[in-house]
C-alpha cells in the first residue's frame, strides 16, 4: 500500500471521528443542559436529597440523549435489534448513572459540600466523567458500525491495493492454461 493511500485512509477515518465527536458533543451538550436544568428545578421546587434530584435529572436527560443518539448521531448506524440496542444503551446509561451520581455523593456526603454551587460544580464534574464512558461504550457496544459497510469498506481497500486483473477475467472469460 502506497504512503499516500495510507495518508488519505487515515485522514478519512480522522475526519469520521471528529464528525462523530462533533455530533456526539451537540447532543451531549443539549442534554448536559436538560440534566442541569431538570436537577435545579426539582431541587428547588421539591424536598429531595441532592443525589435523588441528580437521579431523576439523569434519567430525563438520559431519555432525551437516546432520541438525538439514535436519529442524529448514529442515524447511519444498524439499525436491526433495537430491543437489543435499547436494552445496551440502558444498561451503559445506567453505569454512567452511577459514575455521575458517585462523584456528586462523594462530594455532598463524604466531603459535607453541599451548597447550590458546589452540588451544580460536582453534578457537572460526574457528567463530563460519565460521558467519557458513555462515548466508549455507545460507540462501541450500543450503536455498533452496520457489518456490510465495514466488508465493503475492507473489501474495496484490498481491491485498491490488487493488480488490475487480466482482460480475460474482466470479461467473465477463464484464461486458457497450457
Amino acid at each position: 500500500m502506497s504512503e499516500r493511500r495510507m495518508l488519505g485512509g487515515l485522514s478519512t477515518q480522522v475526519g469520521r471521528l471528529a464528525r462523530e465527536i462533533a455530533k456526539f458533543g451537540v447532543v451531549g451538550g443539549a442534554g448536559v443542559f436538560v440534566n442541569l436544568a431538570v436537577f435545579n428545578l426539582v431541587r428547588n421546587v421539591t424536598e429531595l436529597p441532592v443525589v435523588r434530584a441528580s437521579i431523576v435529572a439523569t434519567v430525563a436527560a438520559t431519555c432525551f440523549n437516546y432520541v438525538g443518539y439514535r436519529y442524529f448521531t448514529y442515524r447511519d448506524r444498524d439499525k436491526q435489534g433495537r430491543t437489543k440496542e435499547l436494552s445496551l444503551f440502558l444498561l451503559f446509561s445506567a453505569i454512567g448513572l452511577i459514575i455521575e451520581n458517585g462523584v456528586l455523593y462523594t462530594a455532598t456526603y463524604g466531603f459535607g459540600w453541599d451548597s447550590s454551587l458546589a452540588s451544580n460544580v460536582f453534578k457537572f464534574l460526574g457528567i463530563g466523567i460519565g460521558t467519557l464512558f458513555r462515548f466508549w461504550s455507545y460507540r462501541t457496544w450500543v450503536f455498533r458500525a452496520m457489518p456490510a459497510r465495514e466488508a465493503v469498506g475492507s473489501a474495496e481497500a484490498f481491491l485498491a491495493d490488487a493488480p488490475p486483473a487480466p482482460a480475460a477475467r474482466r470479461n467473465g472469460k477463464q484464461p486458457v492454461r497450457k
